[in-house]
């Protein structure tokens, strides 16, 4: 193999040479490179700015939702007996509310099974409904609007654990359980749901070849049913009086004894103590809504303020400085924020953020006047009004409606962010082409001059030979006798 050293023939520097003319053909390449990163830098601004929109349209449809507005708050005199939430729904109010009984689901035992494999064979017909008194003060059981539930027990050496877990694969409405001591096994029987139509009735026909399934049968108004289940517990409504009034519940919520109102009840309460329950507006919400709207847009101010500013004391101009786009958005959302509400002051509304309690600074950030938002704050209609107003078919918008849906526009497949962004990334791709050429000319440039200079080589080399020939000759010429 041979062994190729440029300029050993020539004595030039040939490596020197050639890096220094290769040097002067990547010449381009710097403003190239710089191109790049400034592109680059760009993209990721707007990228930046992408997201920070994004979030100031989450805060703007916050303040857009008329769920935001007239929030209510619900306070108790005692919370561990009685609770409360309301909706926008509810007025500001209070009364009084006195629990006489918490519902409670009905719940029945069977006696001991001393040999849990003689359960016996036949059918067990189980039905929801109300357990009551008649004329005669008996047992008295009307069925409810759901269908009787059969369920067979055909194996004569089921156990009660099977037996119960057939009973809760049927979905009767009722959950059996299988209590085990010393004396053997019972079993326990509950309705899934609480309130008086939940109560439960349970028939036993049983095959006369494997008796024994009587035995969990419960049905009191059937004086022949003995030696059947027994009742551990009675099924109950919730009972309470608000302001003296009786209301009932199948659980323990009161939910349509009072509009927009839903009250949990946890504790009986004493003779003569009852609860007392308040509702009032709850400002809470709302503050935290505009407070986070205002943070929202100030570090999106701040930042489009710092990537379209130039620091005249470093000489540095920001990411953007100069960006037709970024600087129209800036101006845009300005206007937007400064702009008229829905229906303005004429109609006893707000007209301007500034009359909220949000004015805008000399830097163009947001600062809230806690004294006049919280005068504002007591008009939460007027409010809703001026933030999520959304009349159909006209153009007045609540400021928040419209900033949503600007920040939705510029955020779609087509709107500013995709078209800038595809349009900034074609540019990138086109200097990485153009960085490539100058490149791949470079190298060419290169091989082309090694090349030359290997041929400069060679022939300096022959000539060195026909040099070192000559003197060779000369030298005996002048070695020779006269």
């Amino acid at each position: 193999m041979s062994i190729s050293s440029p300029g050993i023939g020539s004595g030039l520097d040939v490596q020197g040479i050639v890096s220094k003319l290769v040097s002067l053909e990547k010449r381009p390449l710097g403003p190239l490179q710089t191109a790049a990163a400034s592109l680059n830098a760009r993209v990721s601004a707007f990228g930046q700015l992408k997201s920070q929109i994004a979030n100031l349209q989450d805060q703007a449809a916050k303040l857009a939702s008329s769920s935001t507005w007239g929030a209510m708050s619900v306070s108790s005199s005692n919370a561990a007996a009685v609770s409360g939430v309301a909706t926008d729904k509810a007025v500001a109010t209070a009364f009084s509310v006195e629990v006489g009984q918490l519902a409670r689901a009905q719940s029945a035992g069977s006696s001991v099974f001393a040999n849990a494999r003689a359960v016996g064979i036949g059918t067990l017909k189980i039905q929801l409904g109300s357990w009551g008194k008649d004329v005669d003060d008996k047992d008295a059981f009307t069925a409810g609007a759901g269908a009787e539930v059969s369920i067979d027990i055909t194996a004569a050496d089921d156990t009660l654990a099977k037996v119960a877990a057939k009973i809760n694969g049927a979905k009767a409405g009722v959950t059996a359980t299988v209590l085990r001591d010393a004396s053997g096994e019972r079993l326990l029987m509950r309705s899934s749901d609480t309130g008086v139509a939940q109560g439960f009735r349970i028939q036993a026909a049983e095959d006369a070849s494997a008796p024994g399934l009587a035995r969990l049968a419960f049905d009191p108004q059937d004086s022949a049913s003995t030696g059947a289940m027994s009742l551990t517990q009675s099924a109950q409504d919730t009972l309470a009086t608000i302001n003296g009034v009786p209301v009932a519940s199948k659980n323990n919520t009161l939910t349509d004894a009072v509009e927009g109102l839903t009250l949990t009840v946890a504790q009986v309460t004493d003779a003569g103590k009852p609860v007392e329950i308040g509702i009032k507006s709850d400002t809470a919400g709302s503050r935290s809504a505009i407070k986070n709207f205002v943070e929202s847009y100030n570090a999106l101010s701040n930042a489009m303020g710092s990537m379209t500013s130039y620091d005249a004391k470093t000489k540095t101009a920001g990411t953007l400085q100069g960006d037709s786009t970024a600087v129209n958005l800036q101006s845009a959302l300005r206007r937007l924020v400064g702009g008229m509400g829905a229906l303005g002051v004429e109609s006893g509304g707000f007209g301007r953020l500034s009359d909220v309690g949000v004015q805008f600074q000399a830097d163009g950030t947001l600062k809230i006047d806690d004294v006049k938002l919280d005068a504002a704050l007591k008009k939460p209609e007027a409010l809703k009004n001026f933030f999520s107003a959304d009349p159909e078919g006209t153009a007045s918008d609540g400021m928040a409606v419209r900033i949503k849906e600007f920040a939705a526009g510029m955020l779609g497949a087509d709107g500013l962010f995709a078209t800038k962004t595809k349009s900034l990334e074609s540019s990138v791709k086109r200097n990485a082409t153009d960085q490539q050429k100058v490149n791949d000319n470079a190298a060419r440039t290169e091989a082309r001059l090694l090349a030359q200079y290997a041929r400069l080589d060679a022939t300096m080399g022959k000539l060195d030979a026909l040099n070192s020939y000559v003197s060779q000759q000369v030298s005996q010429w002048n070695r020779r006798p006269d």
